[in-house]
């Protein structure tokens, strides 16, 4: 008999991060990189204009500098946007991980 364990949502593992760092009292911002989806005209609303696609999930501020935080679904695999994200910080030094739970969290921070 196989059993399937279900995955959790990215917007889970999201959430889930977003409270450890507030409990622990780091400075966060949680980037919303998509779209608002306009109900009564039925549209998506625009992205302000510079905006860039590949963003972070979420910004720490925090003893280490200003942290870069990309969540994915465990096997997830950061888009083209985000892989030019992660090359420019890379770039400047400037810390930047993909993680895919609080467990990945804790150990980094």
């Amino acid at each position: 008999m196989d059993i399937k364990i279900k995955q959790p949502l990215e917007k889970d593992i999201q959430n889930a991060c977003c409270e450890y760092l507030v409990l622990k009292k780091y400075y966060i911002h949680r980037a919303n990189n998509i779209p608002i989806f306009n109900k009564s005209l039925g549209i998506f609303r625009s992205m302000p204009k510079y905006a860039k696609k590949g963003f972070p999930d979420i910004v720490v501020l925090c003893e280490k500098g200003t942290v870069y935080l990309e969540i994915k679904r465990p096997g997830g695999k950061l888009s083209e946007d985000q892989i030019v994200f992660q090359k420019v910080c890379q770039k400047f030094n400037i810390p930047y991980y993909m993680i895919t739970s609080v467990d990945e969290l804790v150990k980094i921070l």
